[in-house]
């Protein structure tokens, strides 16, 4: 599985950016994609994941302000940031969790204050 992820970005601080991350074949049947993120100097942390049935999970860090959600038609998944915070400066990294999990290459958000 190849993950391809495009979307980030520079933004001001309560802006917005959407995250996609494309997949090379179907995730959604029987799987789960989503995205943690890696700040500088910091270890990677979860953000969120939404599976095959729909179900959606966040770091508490985000609730409210991210959303995730799918097109299994396209074996894709989206992370809608708004409200944008300084400390949500990282490279973000999107995955997909079959019986393996699977790593795409990172996409550097970066929010300025």
């Amino acid at each position: 599985v190849q993950l391809q992820a495009s979307g980030g970005g520079l933004v001001q601080a309560e802006g917005s950016l959407r995250l996609s991350c494309a997949a090379s074949r179907n995730i959604f049947s029987s799987g789960a994609m989503g995205w943690y993120r890696q700040a500088p100097g910091k270890q990677r942390e979860f953000v969120a994941t939404i599976t095959s049935v729909g179900t959606t999970n966040y770091a508490d860090s985000v609730k409210g302000r991210f959303t995730i959600s799918r097109d299994a038609a396209k074996n894709t998944a989206y992370l809608q940031m708004n409200s944008l915070k300084a400390e949500d400066t990282a490279t973000y990294y999107c995955y997909a969790l079959l019986s393996v999990m699977y790593w795409g290459e990172g996409t550097l958000v970066t929010v300025s204050s």
